[in-house]
């Protein structure tokens, strides 16, 4: 759900929308933008996630840390969390996202412009329920992006709490060892796999 790596590569789709699946705001449509590399997660993947996680969030806390159209935040609050922070970069998907939290009055959701690692470091500690982490891929998988999402995320879930990662490989538990954490449930949509994590002492 993020932006292109390399903005000289000239857009060749045009703009289109993914919807919201589940709770209050079921079936409104969130616009996408035509910016290459922008990957809006799969309403069939939103969907296992939030089979995974039970279709509840009620007073959950939540970080989407590479927001992008906002759809998996906006899921989240649309499912009664508490609190939604999604932070983007880009500006452009700043403004759509504020303009779609304004229509839908969406009090217990806000939007930072920022990188999302640096915005979870500055939360480490803080003990927050769950964290969405889809990063840029990239030509080459963006490994240290990964690895420091990881790293930070780690920090910002209290020790029942779960980070959600959208990734081009699968990740082991043992790739996930040093930074604390184990594979939940896992699984794989064409090129992307997805997880959900938990700290290795959770039970």
């Amino acid at each position: 759900m993020k932006k292109p790596l390399n903005s000289s590569t000239k857009t060749a789709s045009a703009a289109h929308e993914v919807r919201i699946i589940g709770g209050e705001w079921k079936r409104t449509k969130l616009p996408v933008s035509n910016q290459i590399g922008l990957r809006p997660t799969p309403s069939r993947v939103r969907e296992t996630l939030f089979n995974w996680l039970g279709q509840d969030l009620t007073g959950l806390r939540c970080i989407d840390a590479f927001a992008g159209t906002g759809a998996l935040g906006l899921e989240a609050a649309s499912r009664g969390a508490a609190e939604v922070v999604m932070v983007e970069q880009e500006s452009g998907l700043v403004r759509s996202l504020s303009v779609i939290i304004t229509k839908l009055k969406a009090s217990a959701v806000r939007v930072e412009r920022g990188d999302g690692v640096s915005a979870l470091r500055q939360r480490g500690g803080q003990g927050w329920d769950l964290v969405f982490l889809d990063p840029p891929f990239g030509e080459d998988g963006n490994p240290a992006l990964f690895q420091a999402a990881l790293q930070a995320a780690s920090l910002v879930i209290h020790g029942a709490g779960e980070i959600y990662l959208e990734a081009p490989v699968v990740w082991t538990n043992e790739a996930l060892k040093p930074f604390g954490l184990r594979v939940h449930k896992q699984g794989k949509a064409g090129a992307v796999a997805f997880h959900l994590l938990r700290p290795i002492a959770s039970v």
